[in-house]
């Protein structure tokens, strides 16, 4: 008879693993979006191709930072994750990785990425880009999340700050057109983020964080899903008003606005229970179509020059 012994899998296996749960930490999906929203500020930062040097180390840095924002979000939320289903499986949540390895990740993350920025960039960028970071982390996550229900709103101010920080780090300095960029993502929020809470309404509730759906209710909340998705369409109009783009990004911009109001219309009318979540999935394919529209725009007014 074969004996019927007990084989601990390699360590090889286990560091695996506790290196995926790492990369976890740093939402990679979310960072992604958001260096691609940097790329297209640092794309229409200058009126020819930026430098492939200044646009790689901006991407490094910011991404590192912009990882170690989230990281710290994966520790202070530990609690919170436990409490909802989509969250519940997180690495620190789940217990499978100690929040002190986490907090030790994040900080790495943090201090390469802000470091990096002031050696290789400019100390602008690497200032605007630890300002979004504690703004994200510490006012959004540790603060503004349990305080209030307009907590989308005001810590929205960090997130919109990616094309902001792709035009610094090209340039080196603030302007009207990087300010708007950064609008156009500050009016996106509350809409896109909203969505998602009416379909998460039972989760926050359980957990006790006071989203929007929770203190006033889902139809207050789908009302200003509609508002603020107007007040999206009305900023994203801005940059051919100012100039700031042509037709091509007009025509392109007015097409995908149809499309995301319609899905703020479903979301409005409350009578299809699967909208706001569709709407939300949305919502992150419209807002990267309106800076790959801009980006489009841009471009074809360079070659046609």
């Amino acid at each position: 008879m074969r004996d019927n012994v007990m084989v601990a899998p390699p360590a090889s296996a286990d560091l695996d693993w506790r290196w995926r749960d790492l990369i976890t930490l740093g939402k990679p999906r979310v960072v992604i979006v958001m260096l691609v929203c940097v790329a297209v500020g640092m794309a229409l930062a200058t009126p020819s191709l930026p430098p492939i040097g200044l646009v790689l180390n901006g991407l490094v840095g910011i991404g590192l930072a912009a990882s170690g924002a989230a990281a710290f979000n994966h520790v202070l939320d530990r609690r919170l994750d436990t409490m909802m289903l989509r969250t519940a499986r997180r690495p620190v949540a789940s217990r499978r990785l100690p929040t002190s390895y986490a907090l030790g990740w994040a900080s790495l993350l943090s201090i390469v990425g802000i470091g990096w920025l002031a050696w290789q960039v400019n100390t602008l960028t690497a200032w605007l880009t630890l300002a979004s970071l504690l703004g994200y982390a510490l006012v959004y996550t540790a603060f503004l999340k349990h305080a209030t229900p307009q907590n989308i709103v005001i810590g929205g101010v960090a997130g919109a700050a990616p094309p902001l920080l792709g035009w610094t780090a090209i340039t080196g300095q603030l302007g009207p057109e990087p300010l708007l960029l950064m609008l156009i993502i500050f009016a996106w929020t509350p809409p896109h983020f909203w969505a998602l809470a009416i379909h998460k309404h039972d989760e926050y509730a359980k957990a006790g964080v006071p989203m929007l759906p929770v203190t006033h209710g889902d139809a207050f909340t789908r009302l200003q899903v509609w508002l603020y998705g107007w007040l999206t369409v009305a900023v994203t109009l801005l940059p051919f008003v100012i100039g700031m783009s042509g037709l091509i990004y007009l025509i392109g911009v007015m097409l995908l606005n149809v499309r995301f109001m319609v899905w703020n219309f479903r979301v409005w009318r409350g009578q299809d229970s699967q909208a706001p979540l569709a709407a939300f999935w949305f919502s992150i394919r419209y807002i990267l179509g309106v800076f790959a529209v801009l980006l489009i725009d841009h471009y074809a007014t360079l070659l046609s020059a």
